[in-house]
């Protein structure tokens, strides 16, 4: 048990493994007697936390192999069977530079017939010619991003991060005449390849104008993963001093294993959505050393661990992960959580037989 939360009237509640997390019988078997300790009660955590799935737009951008249209779909409608409300779907880049979006407007297209009722199906646009095809192709939420990084910046897009921002008028302008809502991303918000680490105050100045400039929330991204909270907390702190909390979002890669206690510093620090790739697809095409982003099933079992709400069926999330790792040649999950209950219910199967 943690000490310290019963203070103030505040109960610590503790139930069975099973309960929390929803487990069926053959995997909830192997973890029955575990106790969990409901830390919702605390004022510096969320009571829900929003998870915005970026599997299928983030975590297939950088993979060498091109998943076919027909394969992004049905991944897709099994990650809206376990319940997640935000699913970010494609980007309107050029295939050129990142071929495995260059089926967005068919996919778009085909997803029409096939959206689940609640759940939003944002899309990248980086440019206004990429606004304007996700327009075209009946996009209903559409994402930008600027990078806090000025190396990073004139890197990719040989521009400063100012006037990288002065191109997202036009994006900006067609949304709010299509009344299309925007969100925002900042990138390399603690780290940048090129020029190491950055300064909070620079990524504050990024989120506010991302903020100013129409963006109803602002996603900030550890896009190498470098952060650890020793360099999350003065970060965030910066930009709440500028932008809403309620307005924020996580984006955390795992490169070095550190994407979930930064996470959890977030929640302490009251943000309440966070990104989240399912099997820990992605990376980053433009920003070498980025791994993939945090699994999706290892922040709802933390989040059911803590007894904080979020929506998701676990075995429905697991069998979405399973499906494009199938697909990806039979490649093992980067879900730790997915890896030790599939080894559990396999253990278990084998002794009941």
């Amino acid at each position: 048990m943690l000490q310290g939360l019963s203070k103030g009237g505040r109960q610590l509640i503790s139930r069975p493994a099973s309960a929390v997390f929803g487990f069926p019988s053959s995997v909830s078997a192997g973890v029955r007697g575990l106790r969990t300790t409901s830390l919702a009660a605390s004022p510096k955590l969320p009571d829900f936390v929003r998870i915005v799935e970026v599997g299928p737009r983030d975590g297939l951008q950088n993979e060498k192999q091109v998943v076919s249209t027909a394969d992004k779909l049905r991944l897709i409608e099994l990650l809206g069977d376990s319940g997640l409300g935000a699913i970010e779907c494609t980007s309107f880049v050029s295939p050129k530079w990142v071929p495995q979006m260059g089926d967005n407007r068919e996919l778009m297209e085909q997803l029409r017939s096939r959206k689940r009722e609640g759940v939003r199906y944002p899309v990248l646009t980086p440019n206004a010619k990429g606004m304007e095809a996700a327009l075209a192709a009946g996009a209903g939420e559409v994402a930008v991003f600027a990078a806090a990084s000025e190396a990073f910046s004139r890197k990719n897009i040989n521009c400063s991060v100012a006037e990288s921002l002065e191109r997202f008028s036009d994006v900006m302008r067609m949304a709010k005449e299509a009344e299309v809502p925007v969100r925002g991303y900042v990138s390399c918000v603690v780290g940048c390849p090129y020029q190491g680490p950055v300064l909070p105050q620079q990524v504050a100045y990024v989120a506010a104008r991302l903020l100013d400039m129409g963006c109803y929330e602002v996603s900030l991204g550890d896009t190498i993963g470098v952060g650890t909270p020793g360099s999350f907390a003065p970060m965030l702190e910066a930009v709440q001093r500028e932008v809403p909390t309620d307005r924020l979002a996580v984006h955390c890669h795992d490169t070095y294993g550190q994407a979930l206690a930064n996470i959890l510093q977030s929640l302490q620090m009251g943000v309440s959505v966070v990104d989240a790739s399912v099997a820990g697809l992605g990376g980053c095409p433009y920003a070498k050393g980025a791994s993939g982003n945090v699994a999706t099933e290892d922040v709802v079992y933390m989040l059911s661990g803590m007894g904080i709400r979020h929506g998701v069926d676990l075995q429905a999330l697991m069998a979405a992960g399973s499906f494009i790792c199938g697909v990806l040649g039979n490649r093992q999950t980067q879900s730790k959580v997915s890896r030790a209950l599939g080894e559990k219910a396999a253990s278990n199967a084998a002794s009941a037989a």
